[in-house]
């Protein structure tokens, strides 16, 4: 093991993945393609570590400014460096660019393939250990054309997945009751989720919230705006089905305050968001020490951001209400991994291999690239 080698190679992927079905939320839709960013470093051994930056421009950014943070800002403070000097160079990109969380998630999750690769070590024992062997995975239900939704709770109901989460709010209330009676008719086994992405306005949010609390989902997500802490937290108290943050809480910072004025019973926790592993095991606990739950949530990832997440989730007893890392599996038309993401009876498998524990395709990487860049 010999962390104290440099790193020589910064290569970057600028991808667009085709997807099978548009995808409505509560802010935007995604239709056609998502874009993601890769990442890869190489140590001067020949050691490689990957990482992906998954940006959704009306959430957490553009793949354009995750790509241009990793070129010009963060390669300058990477090349060169030390492996072993993982802390002081998370430290520095989280100083070089403002915001950009995407980037620096694909960043520390590149640094630690790349030592778990070195020390043959999984990602989780850099995290702290690990303390589950499977995550429940959830699939969310977001398809316009709501009879294709159908068909794919058929084949979820098949692949024993348990749980699904319907995105809200993106066209009217009374489209959003028709699907909640749909699935407690004909899928009663679901548990079931109700995630609105900010989509209900101020003057709707009370009433709207309060019909499909009727429907007793395990909890109901973000129903209004990031900025509306004050109806978030009035939300909270006039419903009995636990309210949870998303787009409220990015990274730790946020996560004090959402606990501090009483706006949720939960957190989504993101590295995309969060700006990388560390940070969001961070969330998660600030959540846990003030009694709050948390769950593993995404962007609109390919494989390789599932297996970071996974990792993290591994290492964070906190984060116990499963994962959504289901885009691999039942999104993309073509995940990027050599080796699919692996999920089993409805259960994410933590894997035990170094690093993350399964490569990118590099010729899939070729062929979806519509920018790159090597090390100079």
């Amino acid at each position: 093991m010999d962390l104290q080698q440099t790193i020589t190679g910064f290569d970057l992927w600028h991808l667009q993945l085709p997807v099978v079905s548009a995808r409505d939320h509560g802010i935007g839709r995604v239709s056609g393609s998502c874009e993601i960013v890769v990442l890869r470093l190489t140590a001067e051994g020949g050691s490689q570590g990957f990482g992906e930056a998954s940006p959704w421009s009306v959430f957490t950014g553009s793949p354009e400014a995750s790509f241009a943070a990793l070129d010009r800002y963060i390669r300058p403070l990477v090349v060169g460096r030390r492996v072993a000097d993982r802390a002081a160079i998370l430290q520095d990109a989280a100083k070089c660019v403002a915001h950009c969380t995407e980037a620096k998630a694909a960043l520390e999750s590149a640094l630690l393939d790349l030592t778990g690769q070195i020390s043959d070590l999984p990602v989780w024992a850099l995290l702290g250990g690990k303390c589950r062997d499977t995550i429940p995975l959830s699939c969310s239900i977001a398809n316009p054309i709501f009879d294709d939704d159908i068909a794919l709770m058929e084949r979820l109901r098949q692949d024993k997945v348990g749980l699904i989460k319907l995105k809200t709010g993106f066209k009217d209330h009374a489209f959003d009751v028709m699907r909640l009676e749909r699935i407690a008719r004909d899928f009663p086994e679901f548990r079931v989720r109700v995630d609105y992405n900010q989509g209900l306005e101020i003057e709707d949010a009370v009433g709207q919230v309060m019909d499909v609390a009727q429907f007793e989902p395990d909890f109901i997500e973000q129903p209004v705006r990031y900025h509306h802490f004050d109806m978030m937290a009035r939300l909270r108290g006039m419903i009995d089905v636990p309210l949870l943050a998303d787009e409220s809480v990015f990274g730790p910072e946020d996560m004090v305050r959402a606990a501090r004025e009483g706006i949720c019973d939960g957190v989504s926790v993101k590295i995309m968001k969060s700006g990388g592993l560390s940070r969001g095991q961070s969330v998660a606990r600030i959540a846990a020490a003030n009694g709050l739950m948390a769950y593993g949530g995404d962007m609109f990832e390919a494989g390789l951001a599932h297996l970071a997440g996974t990792h993290m989730i591994a290492a964070t007893p906190e984060i116990s209400l499963g994962c959504e890392f289901y885009q691999a599996s039942y999104f993309l038309k073509e995940d990027i991994l050599e080796t699919p993401f692996e999920v089993r009876d409805g259960q994410v498998i933590v894997p035990d291999a170094p690093g993350l524990g399964l490569r990118p395709d590099l010729d899939k990487l070729t062929h979806y690239a519509v920018r790159t860049t090597e090390t100079v």
